[in-house]
């Protein structure tokens, strides 16, 4: 057999709209017959900040435009048009840049290719580093590394570093960067399953899809950019590929494969998967159509014993940016500046919500949510408990040291969140709901003393939660996961910290809300909407 080599992800072109930042930093070298592209790493610096910038307040027109198409669409559920409406009024909000689109401004994660003539004569991770850390220094993001101290004990960085850099060779005279910021809850919905040859067939394929799809449910905030990778080199190939699909890094490539082992996107598996997602009624978050707004399919070569297979989304608040550098200059992808164009005139209809007083006794609240069933939708006014990880732990150690729970787990309902910095002149940062599924370890125990019982956050949630509701009479509202900005412009009218001020954004805080959307998403009679579903 004669010898094969290509190129394992042939992306057969490039149709991103760039942006110029600048000619400086950048020049060309003679050495021997060789042109050398000597690049001062302050121009790597510069293109992270501005990478990071951009990717933190703006979206990409295409993703934009996939939200208006939900509005317009008339098999859409209402839930699906409301949440698509949020998002989008959410997107004008954070172009301002003053309020991230997301309160989660995530893992700072850069893919560069380097081309052998590109000269930095420096640690390019470095460069890319300090352009990051200045980003999360002058904006209103939030810091969400956490670095081992020991092995139980942890700090906040207070930087958001370190980011993730991974650096490859090519060939030729340019430097090609994909830049993301990864949230939490889109990231631990990254999936990787161990399966073999017997998956692949028709009816094992689509079979072993509708099932772990209900893995991902809506707290990673849908409508998602899905990605499933079958086969790899190894599970570390999968992922990364999971990675760069989602982020639509892969959507140029071919369509079919060859002898060589080229990566190829399924078309047809595509839209099977698509399908599949809407006839799960998960929807935007709460019931409908859309799940998802597209889905990737990849397939690469695998070891004859294995077959693994990764899945993973890209979220609502969909931060992928591309960069480059070449002898020209320093670019960036350029993302929408005027979200406002996708908009519709008016407002998606939608029947009246029930308007809810959380400045009542608690018992009170508790009486009135217990006349509406689950899926209504609310308005809530008054005050609440904002709490999440690492305050719940710091609670729960109270309560085994036989210490009472704090009056404020008691008089208030809980919002799991954890703010961005709040912009000057403003009473909040970006502020929207974190996955509430992190905390069910805590309910019962904290519902039996008095504690938690009425919930506020994003996504479903364990069954434990359902029993705990039922045996204490309680309640989980779910919020819209995404239009963080809106919500700290709009509906959060003060803020202020109450407790464990040492643990920066993971402090209890109390605040004070104005119309706040919100649905029943479990009653205190064991109702579960997504169980329903």
């Amino acid at each position: 057999m004669d010898f094969i080599y290509q190129d394992p992800y042939p992306i057969t072109k490039d149709d991103t709209q760039y942006r110029k930042i600048t000619s400086d930093y950048v020049k060309v070298e003679q050495l021997g017959d060789r042109e050398i592209l000597t690049v001062d790493p302050k121009g790597l610096e510069l293109l992270a900040e501005e990478a990071m910038t951009d990717v933190s307040f703006m979206l990409r027109s295409s993703h934009l435009q996939k939200l208006r198409n939900i509005i317009d669409d008339p098999e859409a559920t209402d839930n699906d048009r409301f949440v698509a409406y949020n998002l989008l009024q959410n997107a004008v909000v954070a172009v301002d840049g003053q309020l991230p689109s997301c309160q989660d401004t995530g893992t700072a994660i850069v893919m560069a290719k380097k081309g052998e003539n590109i000269y930095t004569g420096a640690d390019d991770g470095e460069w890319l580093s300090k352009g990051i850390f200045n980003t999360y220094e002058k904006r209103n993001l939030r810091y969400s590394q956490i670095v081992p101290i020991s092995m139980f004990e942890e700090k906040n960085s207070g930087s958001n570093l370190p980011a993730q850099i991974d650096i490859y060779a090519k060939k030729g005279s340019s430097y090609e960067f994909l830049f993301l910021a990864k949230g939490g809850g889109s990231a631990n919905k990254t999936f990787l399953y161990q399966k073999t040859k017997s998956l692949l067939n028709e009816k094992s394929l689509d079979e072993f899809v509708r099932e772990r799809i209900m893995d991902l449910g809506t707290s990673a905030c849908p409508p998602y950019h899905l990605a499933i990778v079958i086969g790899g080199t190894s599970a570390e190939a999968n992922l990364a590929a999971v990675k760069k699909a989602s982020a639509g890094y892969f959507d140029n490539l071919p369509t079919s494969g060859n002898m060589a082992g080229q990566a190829f996107r399924d078309l047809e598996w595509e839209k099977r998967v698509q399908k599949i997602c809407e006839e799960s009624h998960i929807g935007a978050q709460f019931g409908g159509k859309y799940l998802t707004h597209d889905v990737r399919v990849i397939r690469l070569p695998r070891h004859a014993a294995s077959c693994p297979v990764g899945m993973g989304v890209s979220c609502s608040a969909d931060r992928n940016i591309k960069g480059k550098i070449t002898k020209e200059g320093i670019f960036v992808e350029q993302l929408e500046v005027n979200p406002k164009q996708f908009l519709p005139e008016t407002a998606p209809h939608l029947e009246d919500p029930v308007e809810i007083d959380l400045n009542r006794p608690m018992a009170e609240v508790l009486a009135e949510l217990s006349k509406y069933p689950i899926k209504t939708r609310l308005k809530l006014n008054g005050t609440l408990i904002v709490a999440r990880d690492i305050a719940h732990a710091k609670i729960k150690e109270l309560l085994d040291a036989g210490k009472p729970m704090p009056e404020y787990f008691k008089n208030h309902p809980i919002y799991y969140a954890g703010p961005a910095k709040t912009p000057e002149g403003m009473p909040s940062g970006s502020f929207g709901p974190t996955t509430a599924g992190r905390m069910d370890v805590y309910v019962n125990e904290f519902q039996k003393n008095g504690g938690s019982m009425i919930m506020l956050a994003k996504g479903n949630r364990s069954k434990d939660v359902t029993n705990a509701c039922n045996k204490y009479g309680g309640f989980y509202l779910g919020s819209i996961g995404g239009p963080a900005a809106i919500l700290a412009k709009e509906n959060i009218l003060s803020v202020e910290v109450v407790d464990f001020e040492e643990l920066g954004m993971e402090a209890v805080r109390k605040i004070t809300i104005k119309d706040f959307p919100a649905f029943i998403i479990t009653d205190d009679k064991g109702n579960d909407f997504f169980e329903n579903l």
